[in-house]
């Protein structure tokens, strides 16, 4: 428990930005994850607008510092790989 009116005000700046995150975090799994189905299914053009989806979602989310910049390289990376070998 916070005893300071400061520490108060930080937990609760802390828990509306945890709740931002979380947000942001969701999105981008929900994007990948229909990212990938279209790739299973092997619809290429659909796949490619996916993945420039989730490609933005990365970047906007390395950004804002929700993920580090080098982990959203490296899924961006992964991801076009997975897209690339549909062709």
């Amino acid at each position: 428990m916070p005893n300071t009116k400061s520490a108060i005000k930080r937990t609760r700046n802390t828990e509306r930005k945890q709740k931002v995150n979380r947000a942001i975090k969701s999105r981008i799994g929900t994007l990948e994850r229909t990212f990938k189905d279209l790739v299973k299914e092997g619809k290429k053009e659909e796949a490619t607008t996916a993945l420039r989806d989730v490609a933005s979602a990365y970047d906007k989310a390395a950004k804002k510092g929700v993920l580090h910049r080098n982990k959203a390289n490296n899924k961006k990376s992964r991801l076009s790989k997975l897209a690339n070998g549909l062709s």
